[in-house]
């Protein structure tokens, strides 16, 4: 807490450098900026907003906020900053960020991955299920032990349709693979990704998923000889041997266009969830793997892109059996953003 205070206290007093006229920018992130993975791509998106409107804007940001009170007080701390418009950029932020955008009507706010908006307050995602499909198309081509596995951080639908699609990718190629899932309850900590990698390993698995945002679990993957993915950045630095591919994140569209509405004061409010074939889900070129797998890769993620194949098509049944999603029906977001079950198939136990 004393740290937290400090860097919003150091922060307050660089307030009296800014110039008057530029648009003010704050960012929230759950995790450190050097994390490679989920907190990396936004401050990159952070960056390119600098370096679109040069001296048109400054930016800050807080770095490993925790979800809950600590970010309410970071937020209003950028507010009294001069904040003309504040991204928070993590799920947990959601309600904290709508408390602020009630106390403060003048302040445009935009929250990352959650459901909920107001007059001054914007949600924002990106479709990266689409692209976690593609990693499940490649883990069930490339598993010899028909084992995969999956590296949870909290049970939120943004992370359970995740899960469930990237065991129906695994599950359209090899209908034989199983699938074993853990969850750390963080979104970064090196140490217990690189530990739940390793568990999973020696339970037979030999292709890891996760959706936690160091390069950990693909080190671990390396250090044994086996395979994984990268999560929201490309981290094939960390793992040339072990990694397949990866999703990026590409916010910097999204943040760019969105300051660009504060500039020309036509900021509106909206719920934006970003598709595949808008540039900002991408994925890291396909290494480490067979030139059929690549091309089969390669097709499916075309597919997505052009609108011609949707993974959660039903019918689409829980593991209990019952249908959630009929036949020929293609889910909502409504429906993508409150998914609150495994699929059929997943036998592991739904978390409480």
């Amino acid at each position: 807490m004393k740290k937290l205070l400090t860097i919003v206290a150091a922060a307050m007093l660089a307030t009296s450098a800014w110039a008057g006229d530029k648009v003010k920018v704050g960012f929230v992130y759950v995790g450190p900026t050097g994390d490679h993975g989920w907190t990396y791509r936004h401050d990159i998106g952070r960056q390119d907003v600098e370096a679109h409107f040069g001296d048109q804007v400054e930016t800050f940001f807080v770095e490993s906020v925790s979800e809950g009170p600590d970010a309410e007080r970071v937020i209003n701390a950028m507010v009294l900053q001069g904040a003309d418009i504040i991204f928070t950029t993590s799920f947990g932020y959601m309600e904290a960020t709508l408390k602020m955008a009630n106390r403060y009507p003048h302040i445009k706010f935009e929250h990352a991955t959650g459901y909920k908006q107001s007059k001054n307050m914007s949600s924002y995602g990106l479709r990266l299920y689409q692209a976690r499909h593609v990693q499940g198309i490649i883990a069930g081509m490339m598993t010899k032990t028909n084992k995969i596995c999956y590296i949870g951080a909290y049970p939120i639908p943004e992370v359970i349709r995740e899960i469930n699609t990237f065991f129906m990718g695994a599950r359209r190629m090899n209908p034989d693979v199983e699938m074993d899932i853990v969850w750390v309850n963080t979104w970064y900590d090196p140490g217990k990704e690189s530990d739940a990698a390793k568990v999973l390993m020696a339970q037979g698995c030999d292709m890891v998923a996760q959706h936690t945002d160091s390069p950990a679990p693909l080190q671990a993957a390396e250090q044994q000889g086996k395979h994984g993915f990268g999560q929201a950045s490309d981290q094939i630095a960390f793992a040339p041997e072990a990694q397949l591919t990866a999703t990026i994140d590409n916010w910097s569209p999204y943040y760019i266009r969105k300051v660009q509405a504060v500039i020309d004061g036509n900021w509106e409010s909206e719920d934006y969830f970003g598709h595949m074939n808008e540039g900002v889900v991408m994925m890291a070129p396909f290494t480490n793997m067979p030139d059929n797998v690549r091309a089969m890769a390669a097709d499916v993620m075309q597919q997505i892109s052009d609108g011609e194949y949707f993974a959660f098509t039903g019918p689409i049944k829980d593991q209990a059996g019952e249908i959630r999603i009929q036949a020929n029906e293609v889910a909502t977001d409504g429906e993508l953003n409150s998914m609150n079950y495994y699929v059929e198939g997943i036998t592991a136990r739904f978390p409480d």
